[in-house]
């Protein structure tokens, strides 16, 4: 059933096809035709098969006429649209390509390379811009197409590259400096222009960082390369973080430097080594300054998270301990005296 639903299916396209045709050289067949009476009307209806057939035979003439058209001339040949079309079409067969060979090449080759996954995506992203721009090359070369007369067409894309297209090209440019000095790299936790997250795609113009709230944020390459970026995973992941206390003048603080040491032994993403140390960093206007400096990995996928249970668990401790937390307080003195403040006279409508 299937088979002959096909078969039906094709059938009424190619009718549908002829018909076509034939409407599109009505006119032309009609005027050359000009049947008379009924003699030439029996003729032209026994010899319709022919007429469909050699209309559909004008249709791709006329087809065949109209992609060969030359277009533009460039020094001994000309482009037309046959052209035009075969050279897109093997632009794609070059994309396509390369996607394939780089999956294929990260996968059969770079992974068994000694590499980490940010180097092996580097090498990979960098291998498939080469092999694009060669393909590109190869596609002109195999068309024909003289380089040297596109030279006045490369001076046109220069004077627009350096006027409109200048942002693009600088973060082009800094895309490539990003793949091959990888300052940041697949996974990295970084801050930049105001935005932190995860890096988790890495393109020639762009830069794709994921949030904690899971939301993706596209950040211009040239960002990183002319602002400053902080990379909680470059090199070392292991950071410190302090966490600022605030406590009342009285308290005792070899009580309050152990309360804080064991805050951070109960933690289980505070690392033991480096060893946990707390500053005294001054005497405030309303509270002694305190800072509890602990060494983690968690800041590359949850630091919020991280800080929020560490002050959890110092507000509990201080609680438990009867330890003081203090509030900004002022002290407002009033002096007895012989001012009064002068009373404003009535005015004349009251006193009407």
């Amino acid at each position: 059933m299937a088979s002959k639903h096909n078969v039906s299916v094709r059938a009424r396209l190619r009718w549908f096809g002829l018909v076509l045709s034939a409407w599109l050289l009505a006119g032309p067949a009609a005027a050359q035709a000009q049947p008379a009476g009924g003699a030439a009307t029996n003729a032209a209806a026994s010899s319709s098969p022919t007429v469909m057939t050699s209309a559909w035979d004008k249709s791709v003439s006329a087809l065949h006429r109209i992609i060969d058209y030359p277009l533009v001339t460039l020094g001994d040949g000309s482009v037309t649209l046959a052209a035009i079309l075969k050279m897109l079409l093997l632009f794609a067969l070059v994309l396509v390509a390369e996607f394939i060979l780089r999956r294929f090449f990260t996968r059969r080759v770079l992974k068994r390379t000694p590499f980490d996954p940010p180097m092996q995506y580097a090498i990979a992203r960098i291998s498939g811009y080469v092999f694009i721009v060669v393909g590109f090359y190869v596609v002109l070369a195999t068309m024909h197409v003289p380089l040297g007369s596109l030279a006045v067409v490369a001076g046109a894309v220069g004077v627009g590259v350096g006027f409109g297209l200048q942002n693009i090209v600088h973060n082009f440019i800094s895309g490539i400096i990003i793949l091959a000095e990888r300052p940041i790299a697949l996974g990295d936790r970084v801050e930049v222009g105001g935005v932190a997250g995860t890096v988790s795609k890495i393109r020639l113009r762009s830069t794709e960082i994921v949030t904690n709230d899971n939301i993706s944020i596209i950040v211009p390459n040239s960002d990183f390369i002319t602002n400053p970026v902080t990379n909680w995973s470059h090199g070392d992941p292991r950071v410190q973080i302090r966490i600022p206390v605030g406590v009342a003048y009285g308290t005792d603080v070899e009580k309050l430097k152990t309360v804080l040491l064991q805050v951070a032994a109960e933690n289980s993403n505070v690392l033991k080594s480096p060893k946990t140390t707390v500053y005294f960093d001054g005497f405030g206007d309303s509270a002694l300054q305190f800072e509890l400096g602990v060494w983690t990995e968690a800041m590359t996928h949850s630091p919020r998270r991280f800080r929020s249970e560490l002050n959890f668990a110092i507000e509990r401790k201080l609680r438990e301990h009867r330890i003081e937390i203090p509030f900004p307080q002022r002290d407002l003195h009033l002096k007895s005296g012989a001012f009064v403040l002068p009373s404003s006279p009535p005015s004349k409508s009251a006193a009407e």
